[in-house]
């Protein structure tokens, strides 16, 4: 390695470093673990050009041979317990700030001594990790004189955010006061590059203390100075202050161990993967048996009422985590287990107090009392003769739950110390657990919100099959703007829906309400599919201006065979034919969203035949963000021409091929129909003069017409309920005649149509009322009946149950 490269040619300055000041290698590392950053220093220092190193793994530029040996290692101590290695750092697992020692491999002599601090980065850019380096050889040419090193970084290193990053120094550097980074940072920009500054004087509360005693003079005298101080004796003069440094060094270790469990937990939201990080975080350094109790509405995503629990308030156990043989707590203290504790228990006290409860040995009297809660399961030889510390799980000052912490009698009793420990660990521990009951409370909302604005559509409508998925775009957004919906129309026939509300959130969500109930509104109607869009388009107008959606509408035939669809900026449905297996999207008039107002909206008709399949989608399906939408529709087409043995199969194979894709964060609504069609053999239908005679010709016609079908048993009902419609058909019809028509699908359908605009109203008739009760009769023997509108006049319907056979 050339390590003598001349600063000049490298663009630093030519001076050499102040007594002091030692330049510093700056390399970041993005999300894929590829050096994005390589500064001069670390050119420098470890040989690499940076036009070689940019792009490569961070860790094939910086391999680790091991650490520095001990006997070359005059730093060595402050590495101690700091957390991962090099390697591990590099390799994207750093959650927070870590130093230490490493000897790379390097080309020309073989090996570089360094020392590295690494900082993870939070932000939107791509920089995930900050690597700073610093040869160990350099540090050790100083005098031994220095008590303190804080690293640091110019603003001239040719990186992009180290202006920002320099400025963010307090939140880089734990423990950095404002003052003391303005101070560096001036330093800094005075050099012109990196620099770690050494201090006599000042103690730069950056790294742990940096001594420069070597390792094995350090590590005897501290071993004299604890064999004085654990026998009680007091401490040699000379010793003294290897004594305090052992009560610092007992800090430093429960602070290093409390920073690394933040470290571990948190990482997730939901609530069961804290609890076990919770519980793994403290088995088996800080304890040997961790069991975690939480209120029942905690783990049920629930508010409770504030105030103090009592002796009714039901704690459930929802981890155990201990060192003993597995399965030894299984059974005594299984998991999932709800109970309430006693008021004379070291647990109530805890629950009630929100303070750690302590007890250095668990008496054989105290063990009975605890044991004498579990009834049959005899719990004393698992507890008796430990020692305990119970510390509540809090948060806003409210007791979600505690842990009860065991140590084995061998091992050392729980101390004051370790009460401050549990009680700072349980602090920790019971923010994370609030946040993830927080979230799982209020996923629980979205999904319950997003479920009910869901419609639930039946498997089989009249002469089709229907399939739907649902799904959120991301976690953190479960109430979406995407719907999809099917309703039922007269003539057997189906309109389909599928919209989606620009945008994400309760606000979409509700304006996607608004839409699909109006949609559902208009479908009843029998608006023609254009229509219907422009109706719902002035709709929106009047809702305001704030929102756009796309919406695909079309209505579905079975006994003509025939597709109605009209589009509002939607993406196209694809079309699967039964005959070849071939899939299409299908060329529809595109129009404007819903919402823009004062467009045209065109609806055109598409052949189909029985066993063709129409998948309608939202975009977030199809859509990844920096890949052409082309790409998502063509992977849909060929998805959705995948044979599969059944409708939801085959909606399951078009989400496997389109959501594994990454980049998705939109909604997704899929709707997927097989149009099975109604055979005409289960079609009749007949044109009844205006004549009151028709009505009896009618009844004979449906007698007839039910026995050939084999539906005797519907005779009766039908009868009498056809002879109603007809005989107010007649009556009322002007000029056209009346049409009759059964349909056997499901159910059995009957219409009837007449040139009369006026829709029938149920009436309450009394009685001596004349009229009236023809509507009675078909609501209370009907299965459903309804009314609508036609384009030359009404068409009264009516359902009955086909008999099972």
């Amino acid at each position: 390695m050339d390590r003598g490269t001349d600063r000049a040619e490298q663009g630093e300055a030519t001076e050499p470093a102040e007594p002091g000041r030692v330049p510093l290698a700056v390399v970041v590392v993005d999300r894929d673990g590829l050096v994005s950053h390589w500064s001069r220093g670390a050119r420098r220092l470890f040989g690499t050009p940076k036009e070689e190193a940019i792009g490569r793994t961070a860790l094939d530029l910086l391999p680790v041979s091991g650490a520095l040996p001990e006997e070359q290692d005059t730093f060595c101590d402050a590495f101690d317990g700091l957390g991962p290695d090099l390697e591990s750092s590099l390799d994207g697992g750093l959650s927070y700030p870590a130093a230490g020692s490493a000897r790379l491999s390097a080309p020309g002599d073989g090996r570089v001594d360094v020392l590295w601090w690494a900082y993870p980065l939070v932000g939107p850019g791509p920089e995930r990790l900050l690597v700073l380096a610093a040869d160990a050889e350099g540090l050790r040419a100083g005098d031994g004189t220095y008590q303190r090193i804080a690293p640091g970084f110019a603003l001239h290193t040719d990186f992009p955010g180290a202006e920002e990053l320099a400025r963010r120094l307090p939140e880089i550097l734990p423990s950095m006061s404002v003052g003391e980074s303005a101070r560096i940072v001036g330093q800094i920009l005075e050099l012109g590059y990196p620099v770690l500054e050494f201090s006599q004087n000042d103690r730069v509360p950056v790294t742990p203390d940096w001594g420069v005693a070597r390792r094995a003079e350090r590590k005897a005298r501290r071993e004299r100075a604890a064999r004085a101080l654990a026998a009680g004796e007091p401490v040699p003069e000379e010793l003294r202050d290897e004594g305090e440094d052992l009560e610092y060094a007992a800090v430093r270790e429960r602070l290093e161990f409390l920073n690394e469990v933040s470290g571990r937990i948190g990482t997730s939201l939901d609530l069961s993967s804290t609890i076990i990080e919770v519980s793994r975080a403290v088995v088996p350094r800080f304890t040997d048996v961790a069991g975690t109790y939480l209120r029942e509405q905690v783990v049920a995503g629930e508010e409770f009422a504030d105030g103090v629990p009592d002796t009714t308030t039901m704690w459930h156990r929802v981890a155990v985590e201990h060192t003993d043989e597995p399965g030894r707590w299984d059974d005594v203290v299984p998991v999932g287990e709800a109970m309430p504790f006693p008021a004379h228990t070291p647990f109530f006290q805890c629950m009630t107090s929100g303070e750690p409860v302590l007890v250095p040995r668990i008496s054989e009297e105290m063990g009975h009392a605890i044991a004498a809660q579990f009834e049959k399961r005899d719990i004393r030889p698992l507890i008796t003769g430990r020692s305990m510390l119970v510390v509540p799980l809090k948060a806003r000052n409210v007791v979600l739950g505690f842990m009860i912490l065991l140590r084995h009698p061998e091992r050392p009793v729980f101390n004051d110390m370790d009460r401050v420990t549990g009680a700072e660990l349980a602090a920790r521990a019971g923010l994370v657990l609030d946040n993830a009951r927080m979230y799982t409370f209020q996923e629980n909302v979205a999904e319950t919100l997003q479920d009910s604005m869901l419609p639930h559509i039946p498997p089989r409508m009249a002469g089709c099959d229907i399939a739907t998925r649902y799904l959120p775009g991301t976690l953190l957004g479960r109430v979406g703007g995407d719907w999809f919906d099917a309703v039922k129309l007269h003539g057997g026939r189906t309109a389909f829906v599928v919209g989606d509300v620009m945008g994400h959130g309760l606000n979409s969500a509700a304006m996607m309400g608004q839409l699909r109930t109006a949609v559902q509104t208009m479908a009843g109607l029998d608006l023609p599919p254009a229509q219907l869009l422009r109706n719902l388009d002035d709709l929106a107008q009047r809702l305001g201006d704030t929102y756009l959606a796309t919406c695909l509408y079309a209505v579905y035939d079975p006994i003509a065979g025939e597709l109605h669809l009209a589009n509002a900026g939607h993406i196209p449905p694809v079309l699967v034919r039964a005959g070849d297996g071939r899939s299409e999207l299908l060329d529809l008039p595109t129009g404007a969203p819903i919402g823009v107002g004062g467009v045209p909206f065109e609806a055109v008709r598409v052949r189909v035949e029985p066993g063709d399949r129409l998948v309608m989608c939202t975009d977030g399906l199809v859509e990844v963000r920096g890949e052409d939408i082309g790409v998502g529709l063509a992977t849909l087409c060929e998805s959705a021409a995948h044979p599969a043995a059944s409708m939801d199969d085959a909606c399951d194979t078009i989400i496997r091929a389109l959501n594994t894709r990454g980049g998705r964060k939109d909604d997704v609504a899929l709707l997927m129909a097989r149009l099975n069609g109604i055979e005409p053999d289960d079609v009749a239908e007949w044109r009844l003069a205006l004549d009151p005679a028709e009505v009896g010709r009618a009844r004979a016609a449906v007698r007839e017409q039910l026995h050939e079908w084999g539906l005797a048993k519907l005779v009766a009902p039908a009868e009498l309920l056809v002879g109603e419609l007809v005989t107010n058909a007649v009556r009322h019809s002007h000029a056209r005649p009346v049409e009759l028509r059964l349909v056997r699908g499901d159910t059995l359908l009957c219409e009837v149509d007449d040139d009369d605009h006026e829709l029938p109203t149920l009436l309450d008739a009394g009685p001596l009322d004349e009229a009236g009760r023809g509507l009675r009769v078909v609501s209370t023997l009907s299965r459903e009946w309804g009314t609508s509108r036609t384009t030359a006049g009404k068409t009264v319907w009516f359902e009955l149950t086909l008999p099972r056979r």
